[in-house]
């Protein structure tokens, strides 16, 4: 895209990763100008390390990450609004993106600072826990554009946060912060900024010297014991957002939010 600098582009140079040792893997989002908002480009080059991680024996644990003051903001709206809401979220690699997130079979461990919202809170949802910084928020905030958490939100905050608190969050769009998160025991741990990658760090290699097989088949029981239905949820979930990507309130909210101004909703599909 000439004229665009790398991180407006957004592609999959904005993902780094790196083995930090032996049997840990890194993932870092690296698209700070833009609040680490995950493009398409970006999601499909995360689950590319994830498949190659999956095939890698040596690698036993994969920590994501972002910077000390954000996450990731969630999906890109302006990159969304310009190639189509219905071309960029169903997406067919996309979505299969994201099933590879979601099925990977080893740990997964987030360590959030700052902003983790939207596809940014789904993807640290996919994580089997956080370690959050004190600044965390966490949040589903596509109602405010007359969106909906498409990426398994709706599925994973009742399981991550509880049903009352996910109802709260996925109705107003309004984030917790991350005593509230651990509270809720979705974080398990709150740190320093400063300190919450390494944490995270120093619980990967714990995981990693553990019998990896035996520590696999674990995540599967806990998946099978808490989403036994999880499939069932997403294939409804599939079928609302597409639902109500076509509505007018849809477009004038991601129009309001390139525009910065309040959305005028008229609940017309």
């Amino acid at each position: 895209m000439t004229g665009m600098t790398r991180e407006e582009e957004g592609g999959a140079d904005c993902i780094r990763s790196e083995r930090v040792s032996e049997h840990v893997l890194l993932i870092r989002f690296d698209r700070y100008a833009k609040r680490n908002a995950l493009t398409n480009a970006m999601v499909l080059e995360i689950a590319r390390l994830l498949n190659e991680a999956r095939a890698d024996v040596q690698v036993r644990c994969v920590v994501f990450t972002g910077t000390e003051t954000v996450f990731s903001a969630g999906a890109d709206l302006k990159n969304m609004r310009k190639l189509g809401v219905m071309n960029v979220v169903n997406d067919p690699l996309r979505v299969e993106a994201w099933n590879t997130l979601q099925t990977f079979p080893k740990p997964m461990i987030a360590a959030v600072n700052g902003i983790a919202f939207g596809a940014g809170n789904e993807l640290a949802m996919c994580c089997d826990f956080v370690i959050a910084g004190r600044n965390a928020q966490f949040g589903q905030p596509e109602v405010k554009t007359a969106g909906m958490a498409g990426d398994g939100g709706t599925q994973r905050l009742p399981r991550k946060f509880g049903p009352n608190l996910a109802a709260y969050m996925l109705m107003t769009g309004d984030p917790v912060d991350a005593q509230t998160a651990y509270r809720a025991g979705y974080a398990v741990e709150v740190c320093e900024p400063s300190k919450t990658l390494a944490r995270a760090l120093e619980i990967a290699e714990v995981i990693a010297k553990r019998a990896p097989l035996a520590v696999q088949a674990t995540k599967a029981c806990i998946h099978a014991a808490v989403g036994a239905t999880f499939e069932n949820g997403l294939a409804v979930e599939r079928v609302l957002v597409i639902r109500n990507m076509g509505t007018a309130d849809r477009q004038e909210g991601l129009a309001a939010f390139v525009e910065k101004r309040e959305p005028r909703f008229t609940g017309i599909r």
